[in-house]
């Protein structure tokens, strides 16, 4: 029983049992000579008394009481110790399996019930087939109290039955046999008044404590000194603000401290006390990404030393099998390596070589940093195959070589890699398969801007933002646009004038 707060499990709050079996008297020599040893005599009283709140000749439901009931049969004070007695007997026998405990919460008395289900004990065959439980009951009453205990609780088949199983003929009657019944009359009224009248438990939805924060967990985290310790306060009577939390909770991953330091910030309680979702969201999901970035930093380091000590013991390990490519999935050779390889060669290469040897036959000398942490980053966070990575470096190649002013960085290397991810691309097949669709949507793209005049816009740094403007050209022939020396002559006579008369002041 997982009780956080001792106010929340009190003798005032109501309780009901649920039995659906009744004891007999092996289930009674069971409970006292197997249970009673694992979980003590209080706990079996425990169990007893729950069992008898049903009326024995039934099954189901007991009505609704107060626990006090409980507190003072079993002669537990109704204060502090004797709530957490009643909780630690409660919890053994939840351990071995005889009681499943529910909490279920009252809005309109802002309170809440206890339902107490009762499971029956185990058959002596069923108990001594349970390792941890026969394992239990040997640390509490030694092995060959155990055996002992089995050797009671089974009686043994005579010796002269030893050994006939192979003998044995079933000769029972089954139930068609004996019995006929009218099948072309269906009761439909007694169908469902039986299924109205059901008494079989209906399973509900059960929430582990876990999934959800309730106030104490909150506000026992809470700074006492905080701006917003009242407003946390009042979250203990408005369920549906502490809903609201919750499921930014369970949105974002967040602990019980990542909460509390969330609704410690300026502007998450607006001015009336209610939990502004908007600005808790935001803090909620900058805080998500923090931490995502933080694992991933430490997953590559780590992704790092592991393939250091592979490195290491690569000599002493076998050699891993090449895989071959058919033909139809070739990719073409780049340009720098029509010297060194072909096509084959090429091919064979990208589908069994890691990555990190393929990025240095791209290099003279050695691979960037920030380019190896790309690929690391994919590696090691995307988890995708190597041979796809290679794939991917054969494309991004390309495209350097073909696209121009097209630059790689982080944030266009992420995209395709995820991209590949939500299409699934995880075989080397399905890889070139993508880079063929893309290489055919860019031809289709840029040929459809070359036939509409537009120019395709360009991502890269350098790129004018502006579309480049024509300039007029002069038509005159060049005997017309060809001046002559009278004519320079007057020219100059007339610019001579205008800078005089600009002098006299005219």
């Amino acid at each position: 029983m997982r009780i956080t707060n001792l106010h929340h499990f009190s003798e005032n709050h109501s309780y009901c049992v649920y039995r659906d079996f009744g004891l007999g008297t092996v289930d009674g020599v069971m409970l006292s000579q197997v249970y009673q040893p694992m979980v003590g005599a209080l706990a079996v009283s425990l169990y007893q008394l729950l069992c008898q709140q049903v009326p024995l000749e039934k099954v189901g439901y007991s009505p609704v009481e107060q626990q006090r009931r409980l507190f003072l049969t079993l002669g537990l004070e109704p204060s502090e110790k004797g709530r957490k007695l009643l909780i630690e007997m409660a919890s053994k026998l939840e351990a071995v399996g005889l009681l499943q405990t529910s909490r279920i919460y009252l809005p309109e008395n802002d309170d809440y019930l206890y339902e107490y289900e009762l499971e029956a004990p185990l058959s002596p065959a069923e108990f001594f087939k349970t390792q941890h439980l026969t394992l239990l009951l040997r640390d509490k009453i030694g092995k060959f109290a155990v055996l002992s205990l089995q050797e009671q609780l089974w009686s043994r088949e005579h010796n002269e039955l030893a050994g006939r199983s192979m003998n044995k003929e079933n000769i029972s009657v089954p139930f068609y046999e004996i019995f006929e019944l009218n099948a072309h009359s269906i009761d439909y009224e007694l169908e469902q008044a039986i299924a109205e009248v059901s008494i079989s438990r209906q399973p509900g939805i059960r929430l582990a404590e876990t999934d959800s924060f309730n106030y104490a967990d909150i506000i026992l985290r809470f700074p006492r000194d905080s701006a917003n310790r009242a407003y946390v306060e009042a979250l203990r009577y408005n369920v549906e603000q502490l809903g609201t939390i919750n499921y930014i909770a369970h949105k974002y991953e967040l602990s019980v401290q990542d909460l509390c330091r969330l609704l410690d910030e300026d502007g998450v309680f607006g001015p009336d006390g209610t939990v502004v979702q908007e600005q808790l969201e935001h803090a909620a999901s900058l805080s998500f990404r923090q931490v995502k970035k933080r694992k991933e930093e430490r997953q590559l380091q780590g992704g790092k030393v592991i393939s250091l000590r592979q490195h290491d013991s690569a000599a002493a390990a076998e050699p891993p099998l090449e895989h071959a490519v058919q033909m139809e999935y070739y990719v073409e050779v780049p340009p720098q390596f029509l010297a060194k390889c072909d096509i084959h060669q090429y091919n064979m290469m990208l589908r069994n070589e890691p990555y990190t040897r393929l990025l240095k036959t791209f290099f003279p000398g050695s691979v960037p940093d920030n380019l190896l942490d790309i690929f690391e980053n994919i590696d090691l966070n995307y988890k995708l195959p190597s041979e796809v990575i290679n794939v991917l470096i054969h494309y991004l190649m390309n495209l350097l070589t073909t696209g121009g002013e097209q630059r790689i960085n982080r944030n266009f290397v992420n995209a395709i890699a995820s991209n590949m991810l939500m299409k699934q691309v995880d075989t080397y097949e399905k890889a070139v398969q993508y880079i063929r669709e893309q290489a055919k949507v860019k031809v289709k793209n840029e040929s459809a801007a070359s036939a509409s005049g537009v120019r395709p816009r360009s991502y890269s740094r350098n790129a004018k933002l502006k579309p480049e403007i024509p300039i007029v050209q002069s038509t005159l022939p060049e005997a017309e646009a060809a001046v002559t020396e009278e004519e320079f002559a007057e020219l100059i006579k007339m610019a001579e004038m205008m800078q005089a008369n600009k002098k006299n002041g005219y």
